[in-house]
């Protein structure tokens, strides 16, 4: 997952010693749809587990042996919703996305890790937007919570929501969409696109390509630049159209914020292709871990990243995706130079600041000390 929205250079540390691990009691399994479930876990006793609108829990599971770590987008909203949830979508071949609909039941407890992420904003009462959001498929999921908590907490602000999906039956929250949109009547305007249609389907048909999107920014309401906000989450595919209008129509790319799930194929390549010259520069080199009031010494080889040389070496570092997208394993490089296979977890700022993830990190000098936490 990428995060960012809003209020990237805003953004004020949070200091503790690592994040914080539950043993969450399922309350609740609803089915969505045929391949997508909703998980409704309990707050902890005690005390609630506090998230923002679009952040994501890291679930924890031993899955055929191997401890296996996903994160999900939450759909609930803190100010709408008790209890936390997640969607999970099947994916062809995805350990955890099938053990947790096949194997999960209403009663059981799950590991997670604290919400994270930063695909979220602040609310203000007297603050007046319009977010236009483009989802696709299990996309919808940070959306809904962002959607909740923009309606109950911002009421001069409306929403505009484009979700495609496969078919009609493949809608999630469609029954909930439905309902937020007539509760909300003039503020949330839903419009669904569909690969393919039924014969009575009466709204658009077919790729979410550039033709259809010129269309569909004549139906949602223009508020300006100034007050209007452009959210994606989905397939890489829709997303890469999707930024490509909002260039062509001048949209400045600060107003413009994506989530992604899973890391981009092609994007993936190129950077391949970029490192080779640098690659010389990586080989092994000590790496100094400060971390829960600890502090460790770590050999990272050129083919190992930071965080998997720190795992095989016994250290119980936060991470999630390892991919380099949802920042559970960030870090700060207080010296030293750290090269990333993967930077779209961090926003500019971030990496202005010297912030590096460790699951796609590799030492390029030997000075490097990051603090974790």
């Amino acid at each position: 997952m990428a995060f960012g929205f809003f209020k990237k250079s805003e953004k004020k540390e949070e200091v503790h010693s690592g994040p914080h691990y539950y043993d969450l009691r399922v309350k609740n399994i609803i089915n969505e749809t045929k391949d997508a479930i909703t998980i409704v876990f309990e707050q902890p006793s005690g005390k609630s587990i506090n998230y923002k609108p679009g952040q994501f829990l890291t679930l924890i599971a031993t899955v055929q042996g191997k401890e296996v770590r996903r994160s999900y987008s939450l759909c609930s909203s803190p100010f709408v919703d008790q209890d936390l949830a997640v969607t999970v979508k099947r994916v062809d071949g995805g350990l955890m996305s099938n053990w947790l609909p096949d194997s999960l039941k209403a009663g059981q407890t799950i590991k997670i890790m604290e919400p994270m992420g930063q695909f979220t904003t602040e609310y203000d009462v007297k603050r007046k937007r319009h977010v236009v959001m483009f989802a696709g498929g299990s996309g919808i999921t940070p959306m809904m919570s962002l959607i909740k908590s923009m309606l109950t907490q911002e009421p001069e602000s409306i929403v505009s929501l484009i979700y495609c999906n496969r078919d009609i039956d493949s809608i999630i929250f469609r029954d909930e969409l439905d309902k937020w949109q007539t509760k909300y009547e003039g503020r949330l305007h839903v419009i669904h696109v569909l690969d393919n249609a039924p014969m009575n389907w009466q709204g658009y048909s077919g790729l979410l390509n550039h033709d259809m999107l010129e269309k569909l920014f004549e139906r949602i309401p223009d508020w300006g630049i100034d007050k209007s906000t452009y959210l994606m989450c989905g397939p890489e595919g829709m997303m890469k159209n999707v930024t490509a209008l909002l260039a062509e129509r001048k949209i400045p790319t600060d107003k413009v914020f994506k989530e992604s799930f899973v890391q981009g194929i092609l994007n993936k390549e190129e950077k391949k292709i970029e490192s080779t010259s640098a690659e010389n520069s990586v080989k092994t080199r000590e790496v100094t871990i400060r971390y829960d009031g600890q502090e460790f010494k770590v050999m990272v080889d050129p083919n190992t990243a930071i965080l998997h040389a720190a795992l095989d070496q016994g250290i119980d570092l936060p991470y999630s995706c390892q991919s380099g997208l949802c920042t559970a394993c960030r870090g700060k490089a207080l010296s030293g130079k750290v090269k990333l296979d993967e930077e779209e977890g961090l926003s500019q700022s971030e990496r202005a600041e010297g912030y590096v993830l460790t699951c796609v990190g590799h030492p390029l000098t030997d000075d490097v000390v990051i603090e974790i936490g």
